[in-house]
C-alpha cells in the first residue's frame, strides 16, 4: 500500500492545526526544506511544510498525516550531513524551528529543560549564566539545534570528556506516528524500569518519533582551561601521541586533529594563519582543564611534553581568548574551508574505530583516496577515534557523478572502518546517504530486530521514510 495524496483538503486541515501562517505550501519557499547540509545534489522537493509551536500542534498533525497515511519528515535546523531531514517520500515537512524555547534551568536537579529548536549554544549560554554547562556539544553548535542532537545522537569535541548527547539527555516528550504523546525519562539520572525508550530514540533520526520537549543535564561549571596547538611533521607520530595524552592522568577536555591540506583551504577561506604551516602535516588542539592555577600548568605542561617528546617540533600555549578562539575557529570552520576550496566537499561519511586503529585507519584513507584520484583534508576528534575525511570533487567531474562517486567512496572507507573494528558513522547519522553500507554490512538479524522496532512504532512507515534501512516503498 502507498502513501496518500496530499490534497488542498488534507492541507487546509495541517493549515487549521498549525495556524495559516505556519503552513507553507508556495513552491519557492519549500525549496528552502529540500535538502540538509548533505547539498542540493541529494535534496527532494516536499509538497508542503508545517512550523508547529507547541506538542499539541505536532499531535494533531500526526493524526492528520496518520489518518490519510501522509508521510512526515521531522526537520531541525537542517544542519545534518547525510540527507536525514530530506523529504524523500515528498509529503510534509515537519520542522521544528518555531519550538525554540529555554523553558526553565532547574539548579536543584541540574537539569535544562527545552523546546527541540533550541539552537545548542543558546542552551550552553544560558546554563553558562547560571554557573552550569550544558556538555552535550557538537562542533555544529551555532547552527544545530538539541533535537536535531538528540535525533542523531550527535557527538563533538567533547565526547571524551563528557560523552555524546545520548548521555546527556535525561527525559523527553515525544509524539508517535499515531499522534499520541509519550513522557520518557525524567529529572533523574539513574532507572531500572523497563526497557529504555529514551536511549533508543537518541539516534533514530526522526524515524520512530518527534521529540517535543528534552530534560538535559546540566554539569557543574568547569574549571579554567587552556587550549595548546602542537604541530607535527609527520601525522604517524601524531597519532602516537594521542594515546599518551589521553592516558596521562590530567583532564583533557578535547583532543582534536586537522591534516595540512584541512588547515591550509580553511586558513585561506578565513584569511589567517596557524604556527609553522609551511612545514606542519597535522596539528593536535588540545584542551586541557584544571581546578587552580598551578593544577592547570602542571597538566599543560604535562601534555607538551607528551607532545614534544613524541615528535612534535612546537607546541603553542595559548595565552588568551584571543589566541584560543583563533586555534578553535579553524578546526570549527573545516568543512566551510573546504567547501570555499569546493563547493561540492562532502562531509558526510565521518568513520568510527577504536583509538588504537587510527594509526593504520589514516593509512588506509591515503592510500583509498589516491586509488580513486580525490583530494581529502582531514578533520577529526582523534581522542574517541572518530575521523572525518572531506572529499574534493575532482576536476571536470560532473556534480551528479559525483554525488554517487562521492559515497562509493565513503563506502569503500567505511568497509575498512569496519574490517577494524569500527563503525560507518560516530556522529552524523545514516540519513538516506550512507543507507546502502548500512544495510550490507548488518546481520540479517539486527536488520530484523531494528525493522520490527519501527513497525511498533511506525506501522504505516509515515515518519521519516526512506532513511536508515528503510527505503521507500
Amino acid at each position: 500500500m502507498g502513501y496518500g495524496s496530499l490534497t488542498k483538503e488534507i492541507f487546509e486541515e495541517l493549515a487549521s492545526a498549525v495556524g495559516r501562517a505556519a503552513a507553507i505550501i508556495d513552491a519557492d519557499a519549500l525549496e528552502n526544506y529540500a535538502y540538509d547540509q548533505a547539498g542540493r545534489v541529494w535534496g527532494h522537493m516536499p509538497e508542503a511544510v508545517v512550523r508547529p509551536r507547541n506538542t499539541e500542534q505536532v499531535s494533531s498533525v500526526m493524526k492528520i498525516a496518520s489518518k490519510y497515511r501522509i508521510p512526515v519528515t521531522p526537520r531541525g535546523a537542517g544542519s545534518g550531513l547525510n540527507g536525514g531531514a530530506v523529504p524523500l517520500a515528498g509529503g510534509v515537512v515537519l520542522s521544528l524551528e518555531r519550538m525554540n524555547k529555554i523553558l526553565e534551568i532547574d539548579k536543584i536537579n541540574r537539569v535544562a529543560v527545552v523546546e527541540p529548536g533550541v539552537v545548542t549554544n543558546d542552551l550552553c549560554r544560558a546554563a553558562a549564566a547560571e554557573g552550569f554547562l550544558y556538555a552535550g556539544y557538537p562542533m555544529s553548535t551555532e547552527t544545530s539545534f538539541i533535537g536535531g542532537n538528540f535525533a542523531t545522537n550527535a557527538g563533538g569535541g567533547k565526547v571524551i570528556r563528557y560523552g555524546s548527547t545520548r548521555r546527556h539527555v535525561l527525559g523527553a516528550e515525544v509524539v508517535l506516528a499515531s499522534g499520541e504523546i509519550l513522557h520518557l525519562g525524567g529529572r533523574f539520572r539513574k532507572d531500572t524500569w523497563g526497557y529504555s525508550l529514551l536511549n533508543l530514540l537518541a539516534g533514530s533520526e526522526g524515524t520512530l518519533a518527534i521529540a517535543t520537549k528534552l530534560i538535559v543535564n546540566l554539569e557543574p561549571k568547569p574549571g579554567k582551561v587552556v587550549n595548546l596547538l602542537a604541530c607535527y611533521p609527520d601525522v604517524e607520530k601524531l597519532v602516537e601521541s594521542v594515546a599518551k595524552v589521553i592516558g596521562s592522568g590530567r583532564r583533557i577536555i578535547s583532543c582534536e586533529f586537522m591534516d595540512r591540506n584541512l588547515v591550509k583551504y580553511t586558513t585561506e577561506y578565513l584569511g589567517c594563519a596557524l604556527p609553522e604551516q609551511e612545514r606542519s602535516e597535522g596539528y593536535l588542539l588540545i584542551q586541557v582543564e584544571g581546578d587552580t592555577d598551578e593544577q592547570l600548568e602542571e597538566g599543560y605542561e604535562t601534555v607538551g611534553k607528551i607532545c614534544l617528546e613524541g615528535g612534535a617540533f612546537e607546541v603553542f600555549v595559548a595565552e588568551s581568548r584571543t589566541d584560543s578562539a583563533a586555534m578553535w575557529n579553524v578546526r570549527q570552520n573545516g568543512l566551510e574551508g573546504m567547501r570555499a576550496r569546493d563547493p561540492y566537499a562532502c562531509a558526510s561519511g565521518d568513520l568510527m574505530v577504536p583509538l588504537s586503529a587510527v594509526p593504520e585507519m589514516l593509512r588506509r584513507i591515503k592510500r583509498i583516496s589516491g586509488e580513486w584520484n580525490v583530494e581529502i583534508g582531514i578533520i577529526s576528534h582523534i581522542g574517541d577515534g572518530n575521523l572525518h575525511p572531506i572529499p574534493l570533487k575532482p576536476e571536470g567531474m560532473t556534480p551528479e557523478r559525483w554525488a554517487s562517486y562521492a559515497e562509493e567512496f565513503f563506502s569503500a572507507l567505511i568497509n575498512e572502518a569496519i574490517s577494524l573494528g569500527g563503525v560507518g558513522s560516530g556522529e552524523h547519522g545514516v540519513g538516506h546517504v550512507k543507507q546502502k553500507v548500512l544495510t550490507e554490512n548488518k546481520t540479517p538479524a539486527e536488520l530484523e530486530i531494528m525493522r520490527g522496532i519501527k513497525k511498533a512504532f511506525d506501522p504505516q512507515n509515515i515518519l521519516n521514510p526512506g532513511k536508515m534501512f528503510f527505503k521507500l516503498q
